[in-house]
């Protein structure tokens, strides 16, 4: 994984990083470089430092820090030399770059009339390294088929930070547009849909000057770096999608979007950040969707060592249903041999 990002780091810093054991390289999920402090990695959802010499270890004694310099030069790289070109992004606190990787950034807020207008003096990024997971809906999408209508069910995909939502959504447009629907075999016969990705911050698709860089499917029509809301409407006027997919939804602009959508026949995936039905119950805007009927189902997901596992309730229904046992969902990388656990089946691309 180190490979996709390795052209964005400051000499000093890629010498550490390339001194990594393979298996770490492989599953390198975040490199968090604090000015001045430990370098720490994301590995398979778990935390390490790094030394100077490439080995890992679980304290932040003994671990390369990497230097002011270090820290301006990458700010330069990922900034191709011109903050004031990157104003916008700077105020949201992150960066996307080529391939989907977002560079978040820590640093001392600019104030305008109360609103953060930047970032200024940043000692702090996290790169998280973006990965296509062909397959890792194939066993989540049957159970969200509308039969009916030979589509897929509004539907609101629930978890905490970094357990997966993205890469799940991104295989779902992938399989809907293409017409791959999972493990339902009543669906063979059924054509791919239109779908429209509104990719606020460039990570589904991974557009690059508008073109997609991941497979999202031949019937896919994206609005990249474009907010929620207006993206929304814009495909709803000109592209005639059948779905349409959101990652991360949240303020009450994006709730009337949704309803827009749901109320033209359109079906809607969306993404939240929630533990659970019940925690998403307590964000007014999530609370308003789910009460008015928005959307049919919820997915509460969890990301463990070995892949995604995924448990849908109806989303009226929650406290009416007995406990539901976590179901594992398909969770091998492209190119990846599959991995099995708790009788997970394999999740290759149809």
């Amino acid at each position: 994984m180190l490979d996709r990002v390795i052209h964005l780091l400051p000499p000093e810093l890629k010498a550490v990083l390339e001194k990594l054991p393979e298996s770490a390289m492989e599953h390198l999920e975040e490199i968090r470089i604090r000015e001045g402090r430990p370098l720490e990695l994301g590995i398979r959802g778990q935390s390490r430092f790094a030394a100077s010499d490439g080995t890992l270890r679980a304290g932040s004694d003994g671990a390369y820090k990497p230097t002011a310099d270090i820290c301006r030069k990458l700010l330069e790289k990922i900034t191709n030399h011109s903050l004031y070109a990157m104003e916008e992004e700077l105020k949201r606190g992150f960066i996307t770059v080529a391939g989907g990787h977002r560079i978040g950034l820590a640093g001392r807020t600019i104030l305008d009339g109360g609103n953060v207008r930047g970032i200024r003096d940043i000692g702090g990024f996290n790169i998280r390294i973006a990965r296509e997971v062909v397959g890792s809906a194939r066993n989540l999408l049957p159970k969200l088929l509308d039969k009916n209508r030979k589509t897929v069910y509004s539907t609101l995909i629930l978890a905490p930070p970094q357990q997966g939502k993205t890469t799940i959504v991104r295989d779902i447009a992938r399989s809907i547009s293409y017409g791959h629907w999972g493990l339902f075999e009543n669906a063979a016969g059924w054509s791919g849909r239109k779908v429209g990705i509104v990719d606020e911050r460039s990570e589904i698709a991974a557009c690059v000057r508008g073109i997609p860089t991941f497979d999202v499917g031949p019937r896919t029509d994206i609005m990249d770096a474009c907010p929620k809301a207006e993206g929304m409407m814009m495909l709803l006027r000109s592209m005639s999608p059948e779905v349409v997919i959101a990652d991360e939804i949240g303020r009450p602009e994006d709730g009337e979007a949704i309803r827009e959508a749901s109320h033209a026949g359109i079906s809607v995936i969306a993404t939240a950040h929630a533990y659970d039905l019940q925690d998403a119950r307590g964000r007014p805007v999530l609370k308003q969707l789910l009460e008015d009927g928005t959307f049919t189902y919820v997915v509460e997901l969890k990301r463990t060592g070995e892949g995604f596992m995924h448990r849908v309730v109806a989303a009226d229904l929650k406290d009416k249903l007995p406990p539901a046992a976590r179901e594992p969902t398909a969770a091998t990388s492209k190119g990846e041999q599959g991995r099995t656990y708790a009788g997970m089946q394999r999740g290759d691309a149809p």
